[in-house]
């Protein structure tokens, strides 16, 4: 930990930053979520210190709570995604047979249809609430970590050590869990910030086109829709939000390269 590149810091602090506020926005924020406490588009003030949104919120206000939402349905997303698309993709690379077929025509066949066209289908006869955001877009993603995880796993699987439990006669979810996953973490690890950072864009991008979260809850998204015509006559309450899932997105991969590059340098220690 005392060789932590400069740019692993600078990732870790502004991701830890992002993060701290998220879990503690009921007590950092200086007002509530949806509480209108001053006029359309004020300017920033030591009352407002980025100033007021399209109806009068305090925007510094809405961007810790559409911090907390956006990170929230990223990390769940994130989570059923690499839960999903990870063992189903072990398993297919494991039993080999009819059982990879099925399961990677099935996956080929959901790529072929881009994601946000999917998900604005499926959404849109759907009641939009956080759990059905949480379980489309982590859905979806999945497919992208099935290949993942069986291309990893397909080159593991030939190993030695693996042949030798099945030998043993280790059962299925002993081979995938201690044997395989353990040597596929590494570009899982990176992967998972990658996704991370794609489930915030695809949130906020089905926010932004009015299938996202809905209001009064906040997320960044939403709230460039909101204040989106502000930026015709200077007011730069859309641009924060945009900056932050830029600042966001930056970090978490600084961090994912690093946690990449010494997870590959132990593995080769070791080895």
């Amino acid at each position: 930990m005392k060789n932590i590149p400069i740019s692993a810091k600078i990732g870790l602090f502004f991701t830890s930053l992002y993060f701290f506020m998220a879990i503690f926005a009921p007590w950092i924020a200086p007002y509530g979520m949806a509480e209108v406490v001053g006029d359309v588009w004020e300017p920033s003030s030591g009352k407002f210190l980025l100033g007021t949104d399209s109806i009068g919120r305090d925007l510094l206000s809405r961007m810790i709570y559409g911090g907390r939402t956006t990170i929230f349905i990223a990390v769940m997303g994130t989570i059923l995604s690499f839960t999903t698309g990870a063992i189903l993709g072990f398993i297919a690379a494991v039993s080999g047979g009819w059982v990879d077929q099925l399961l990677s025509r099935f996956v080929d066949l959901i790529m072929a249809i881009p994601s946000l066209i999917f998900a604005l289908v499926v959404l849109s006869v759907m009641p939009v609430t956080i759990p059905v955001l949480i379980l489309v877009m982590g859905l979806l993603d999945s497919t992208r970590v099935f290949r993942l995880a069986r291309a990893v796993a397909v080159d593991i699987e030939v190993m030695d050590y693996v042949e030798a439990a099945r030998l043993r006669g280790e059962k299925l979810a002993w081979i995938i869990f201690r044997e395989i996953l353990p040597n596929a973490l590494s570009p899982l690890v990176a992967e998972m910030g990658l996704r991370f950072i794609f489930m915030v864009l695809f949130v906020s991008t089905l926010s932004f086109l009015g299938l996202g979260v809905q209001p009064p809850q906040a997320d960044w998204g939403g709230i460039v829709k909101e204040n989106k015509e502000g930026i015709i006559y200077g007011v730069s309450a859309a641009l924060m939000p945009a900056v932050a899932i830029a600042t966001l997105a930056i970090s978490v991969n600084l961090v994912a390269d690093w946690v990449l590059n010494r997870t590959t340098s132990l593995k080769g220690g070791r080895g």
